[in-house]
């Protein structure tokens, strides 16, 4: 009789042991895969710091033209070095040699 007993105390382990596994199995797929899961976490952070370097990057820029607008605003050898650079204008008098790049 006190076979029988071992048996069926491991088999009743065993089902509980299963059962406790399908339980937590259940609650660590959600976890790691749902709408709010790890891996969806990791995903946004890795995009949330592409977002942060994209900012920088366009402040930085900012600035840049921010100071080029007040440089234009304020010194008329800007403006007519930005005009020869981007427009191609040139003086009257002028010749212009233009460099060919390989």
């Amino acid at each position: 009789m006190e076979r029988k007993k071992k048996k069926s105390f491991s088999f009743r382990k065993k089902i509980l042991f299963t059962a406790l596994s399908f339980f937590f199995l259940i609650l660590l797929i959600p976890s790691l895969f749902g709408k709010k899961g790890m891996i969806e976490i990791f995903r946004t952070q890795r995009a949330h710091r592409a977002l942060v370097q994209d900012i920088e990057y366009l402040e930085k820029k900012l600035s840049k033209l921010e100071k080029e607008i007040e440089e234009l605003e304020n010194d008329p050898k800007a403006v007519e070095m930005k005009a020869r650079d981007k427009l191609w204008l040139m003086k009257p008098d002028e010749i212009v040699i233009i460099k060919k790049e390989k």
